[in-house]
């Protein structure tokens, strides 16, 4: 656990920390990351010319490793605060597995409607191997319906969902990594899993500019690629009283960083940069409210506006009116997540959970 100093400890604008992990902006934070993947697929997937300057404003690249970053701050804090490892793991199945399962049901049940194959051709062993595999976070053995978005650029039907199965793996690992802090110390197993994660990446990346081929990059993004920001995360968790102590200097450092990423080693930077940042802005500047008071959306926001996204491209809704398009989307998405929260994430949620009780303010 964080040793933090007393709670009326003062130091100038200094709160202690153990107050910033109750009251800090993460949620705000993954709203806002779910939100600009949203934007930068409805410019990616429809290719409207007109939305290219979304790519150009915001990351969807960013946004996601940002969310890997967050998860290694709360998934090790919702660990450290579980009373044993089976409630951990009840946590987090209650959190991300009944959404999943829904969304994963309804784009193969409705399906069929969507579909250029009869129903006899639409339900076949593609289907049942597109239910069975995404069911399992393997998102990439069967990513296609038979018959759908097949007009569109990309056919998959929930692309973002790759991310889902790396979270899952790095909920499988914390139980064993937190093992190894108390074996060999929690800086050492930190660092070196760090440096591993940091290694496989610049290799995977070598090997594509070698080689050519975009299958080494594909490697890069999954695990052990994208485990040096989880764990970047993490160690903003556990030695988060250092970082309010020292983000004056801190914050300014990890700016001028991604201003110079070209003439850094960004590999082995990038994720310390990154952490520092998101971490900071959400404990150390001041809680900006309850921003989950009406219902934590961005989960629902991430995992559904995919299909609604492809949905729309298939029938040349983004060829007249981008930019209303994009607002139509917008508006579904919000909708569809309003209604997964309400009716599905929430109620499989435990009431002592932080997203309940934000949801109750």
């Amino acid at each position: 656990m964080i040793v933090t100093p007393n709670s009326h400890e003062k130091l100038g604008a200094y709160v202690a920390p153990d107050v910033r992990l109750r009251q800090n902006n993460f949620d705000l934070l993954r709203f806002l990351f779910a939100f600009v993947v949203f934007l930068v697929h409805a410019y990616v997937l429809s290719g409207a010319g007109e939305l290219s300057i979304l790519s150009e404003l915001v990351s969807s690249e960013i946004a996601v490793k940002s969310f890997f970053v967050v998860s290694g701050f709360l998934i090790f804090m919702s660990y450290e605060n579980s009373r044993d490892t089976r409630s951990y793991f009840v946590k987090r199945v209650r959190r991300i597995y009944p959404a999943y399962l829904f969304v994963v049901t309804i784009c193969a049940v409705f399906g069929i409607f969507f579909s250029t194959h009869a129903a006899g051709d639409y339900f076949s062993l593609q289907l049942l191997k597109y239910v069975a595999a995404n069911l399992f976070f393997l998102n990439f053995l069967q990513p296609n319906l038979p018959g759908v978005f097949e007009a569109n650029s990309l056919q998959a039907v929930n692309g973002a969902l790759w991310t889902l199965k790396i979270e899952v793996m790095f909920y499988l690992i914390v139980p064993l990594v937190v093992k190894a802090f108390r074996k060999f110390g929690r800086m050492p197993v930190l660092t070196v899993l760090f440096l591993c994660s940091v290694i496989y990446s610049m290799s995977m990346e070598g090997l594509a500019h070698k080689t050519g081929q975009g299958f080494y990059l594909e490697l890069q993004r999954q695990l052990p690629g994208q485990l040096s920001f989880f764990i970047a995360g993490a160690a903003g968790y556990y030695y988060l009283q250092y970082l309010v102590r020292y983000a004056n200097w801190l914050i300014p450092t990890a700016i001028v960083v991604f201003a110079l990423q070209s003439w850094l080693p960004w590999g082995v930077v990038q994720p310390v940069a990154l952490a520092v940042l998101v971490v900071s802005f959400a404990c150390v500047i001041p809680c900006l409210g309850n921003f989950d008071k009406y219902g934590d959306f961005s989960y629902g926001i991430y995992i559904a506006h995919f299909p609604i996204l492809q949905l729309m491209i298939s029938y040349g809704l983004f060829k007249e009116s981008p930019w209303v398009m994009l607002f139509v989307a917008g508006v579904l998405v919000m909708t569809v997540a309003f209604l997964l929260w309400h009716f599905i994430e929430k109620p499989f949620l435990r009431r002592s959970s932080h997203y309940v009780a934000a949801n109750r303010g």
